[in-house]
């Protein structure tokens, strides 16, 4: 388990600002915590050093990209056996229309998140992608109507 970076309200409130947008300046971030922006930097880079910043990301319109409709494939694979699961992961992650890839308990052992033209488009991907390989049990399709994200991401209250 990863151990946990302390953090104080000033770090907490930059991290808050930033996942807001990751754009801000350093000047305004600054000005909005109360610190120096000399001050602020070094405290973004202490935080980017622990790894408690992992980068930044470019969120894209997949409707306006042609990939309208988005999925999530539940996925089994038997055997589930390490040897199997390093190629699966690797080709499921080169998709073009893998959004997002979570290996889970319980029944299913993948959820996918993909996006794609059309119905058309989302099942030739399970069948050409998914079911088509000899590891893979069981596909459950779930189409997703709507998504939103969620507030910033800190620590629980101690």
């Amino acid at each position: 388990m990863t151990e946990s970076v302390v953090l104080d309200p000033v770090d907490l409130e930059i991290l808050r600002l930033l996942q807001n947008d990751a754009r801000t300046t350093y000047r305004e971030l600054a000005a909005e915590v109360g610190v120096a922006p000399s001050t602020c930097l070094d405290r973004v880079t202490r935080l980017r050093r622990s790894g408690v910043i992992l980068g930044h990301q470019l969120r894209l319109d997949a409707a306006k990209l042609g990939r309208g409709l988005q999925a999530l494939l539940s996925v089994q694979v038997r055997p589930h056996r390490r040897e199997l699961i390093g190629p699966f992961v690797e080709r499921i992650r080169a998709l073009p229309e893998s959004r997002a890839l979570f290996h889970l308990t319980g029944p299913d052992d993948y959820l996918v998140h993909v996006a794609v033209r059309d119905t058309a488009d989302l099942q030739r991907l399970v069948l050409d992608e998914f079911t088509s390989r000899k590891e893979v049990a069981r596909v459950e399709t779930r189409l997703i109507f709507q998504q939103w994200d969620c507030g910033p991401l800190l620590p629980p209250p101690s």
